[in-house]
């Protein structure tokens, strides 16, 4: 296998990216400027030595604790649960959410062998127990997976035993059912967010 190919079969794993996909990228990458392709490799080089997720929501972030965690402006009394780190930025981009976050660092998946203790569901029952928190927004996607997490987040938490247990809620279901968040547009996200239910 030729550098071409092997680099062709690297951007193919990628997301969202096939084996045409990928020759068009290196076929752009190789009419580039010789110092671009040489950043653009140092930057991807450098990326998981840079980019670490935060000690306290799981986001990635250059500085630890996150911007977000570090803000004195932000509810600390809120905390929305989502799956993935890019989920955060799908909710900072709509701008009306000012609280703080979780990043489960995925679902519960039975079938693939992905259960609680593979998710962060310990350190946001740690985060809870360390009190100050009045509300958990459960925004995971509105899929079969997405609800098991919810349903069993909501167990979980209402079972810390707490003088005060925060009210657990979900986001409405504006959201299609079987979509993802990386993909729902502002408005229908922002409507989400305002109905969210208690669970």
């Amino acid at each position: 296998m030729n550098a071409f190919d092997e680099l062709a079969g690297n951007f193919s794993r990628l997301p969202g990216i096939g084996k045409k996909s990928a020759i068009r990228m290196v076929n752009w990458l190789l009419k580039q400027d010789a110092s671009y392709v040489q950043k653009f490799a140092q930057n991807l080089g450098s990326l998981q030595e840079k980019i670490k997720p935060c000690s306290i929501c799981g986001v990635w972030t250059e500085t630890d604790p996150c911007p977000i965690c570090s803000d004195s402006m932000r509810d600390k009394s809120q905390i929305c649960v989502v799956e993935q780190s890019q989920d955060v930025s799908t909710f900072e981009a709509y701008g009306e959410y000012k609280g703080l976050y979780h990043v489960l660092g995925g679902l519960i998946k039975p079938l693939e062998g992905i259960g609680p203790s593979q998710l962060s569901i310990q350190s946001l029952l740690n985060r809870i127990k360390n009190g100050g928190i009045s509300e958990i927004i459960l925004a995971t996607n509105p899929t079969v997976e997405g609800d098991t997490t919810a349903l069993y987040l909501n167990k979980v938490i209402n079972e810390l035993g707490l003088p005060e247990i925060p009210k657990v809620t979900r986001l409405a279901t504006g959201i299609p059912v079987g979509g993802d968040l990386e993909y729902v547009d502002k408005r229908t996200l922002s409507l989400s967010f305002r109905g969210r239910s208690s669970m």
